[in-house]
């Protein structure tokens, strides 16, 4: 059966029409609005903030620094810049640093950074803002199911918004270094570690990108998938990227993870919501066939494009699908890439609020909140 989407349909901007919605809707006096975003080294860091200060909104800001094992001098100064910019913008603002690694090298970063919003207060708020542009999928993912949950559980905000500033040339020249312990990012567990789920069809999803073989690697033996539907990005800006990148994964593809061409899966590298409903399709298609067969599960390990993952991010938390994946221990990106981002393509989902008529479909849970 062919389930209702939550987000279908979906408010949603891209590029000039996200400045405008900014300048539009923020700039209202009703509007009392939060800032979650990260202030790390990504050129990207104060894209969002810049234009809710040039709007007038009445913003307060909690700013997470994202700190890992030995950084690179130069990724610190380009941090301490984006800091000093976001502070600038942002009056109002916290500035608070979260440790990705325990002393045992285990991932704590989402749990930290749960566990901080969780005694933050939201009262007062109209409109929560996830700028997921310099945060990690291992932090931003737990942070935006928290407030989903939150709000599902009539505690507010009444509005959240997720932007992101796209720019594939910047991803692929941000080089990470992934750590040996793949995992599941905090409240993404879904259904695979329950009893019922032992014998499910498990079919992966991995976000094909350039330099990350390794990881993906050490991913598809972490999640034992009996399927594999990698996903490329086309139409992308780049043409030739679709390629380049099937040409790089060329021996998983052929036998390491024995991918049947017909079985690639292609999502619009500018619309997260082309991956989300493609993923829901996906899984509504293998339900009924494996339903006998003790059933079916997607696992989803969503790398690369930051704006892909927000449609995998959806996706997951609609279906509460397990996402693997593989925290870096640290990142390179060369002295010749400007240290912010003159002209990033903003994408904006309005992930829930007032917008919505009401009912709207359920979220499925299997019992992983992160409250």
């Amino acid at each position: 059966m062919i389930r209702p989407l939550r987000w279908d349909p979906c408010i949603a901007h891209s590029g000039a029409e996200v400045d405008s919605f900014i300048a539009d809707y923020f700039a209202t006096a009703d509007r009392k609005v939060l800032l979650i975003a990260g202030a790390g080294f990504d050129p990207r860091s104060t894209a969002v903030a810049e234009r809710l200060s040039a709007a007038g909104a009445p913003v307060r800001a909690i700013l997470f620094q994202e700190s890992r094992p030995k950084p690179a001098q130069g990724l610190i100064e380009r941090a301490k810049a984006n800091a000093g910019a976001l502070t600038s913008a942002m009056v109002d603002h916290v500035l608070i640093p979260i440790e990705i690694f325990g002393s045992d090298g285990a991932v704590v970063g989402g749990r930290n950074v749960v566990g901080l919003l969780g005694r933050q207060t939201f009262d007062g708020i109209s409109d929560v803002i996830v700028d997921t542009s310099a945060l990690s999928v291992g932090t931003s993912f737990p942070i935006i199911r928290y407030l989903v949950e939150r709000i599902e559980s009539g505690k507010g905000p009444p509005n959240l918004h997720l932007f992101v500033a796209h720019d594939p040339t910047l991803d692929a020249a941000i080089q990470s270094v992934p750590s040996d312990a793949p995992g599941y990012v905090h409240g993404f567990k879904g259904g695979s570690t329950l009893d019922g789920s032992a014998t499910a069809a498990k079919l992966w999803l991995p976000q094909l990108a350039a330099g990350r073989r390794g990881a993906l690697g050490r991913l598809h033996d972490f999640v034992g998938p009996h399927d594999t539907c990698p996903i490329l990005p086309f139409p992308a800006s780049d043409p030739r990227l679709g390629d380049r990148l099937a040409e790089e994964f060329l021996i998983e593809l052929e036998s390491g993870w024995a991918v049947d061409t017909r079985n690639i899966v292609y999502a619009d590298e500018e619309d997260p919501l082309d991956l989300y409903r493609t993923i829901l399709r996906l899984d509504d298609l293998r339900k009924p066939v494996f339903r006998e067969v003790g059933g079916s599960l997607l696992v989803l390990s969503p790398l690369g494009s930051k704006v892909m993952a927000l449609g995998a991010l959806m996706a997951a938390l609609e279906r509460d699908l397990p996402v693997a994946y593989l925290e870096s221990i640290s990142y390179d990106l060369d002295k010749s890439v400007p240290s912010t981002s003159a002209t990033p393509n903003l994408i904006h989902i309005w992930l829930e609020g007032e917008v919505y008529p009401q009912p709207r479909p359920a979220l499925h849970s299997e019992g992983t909140a992160v409250l």
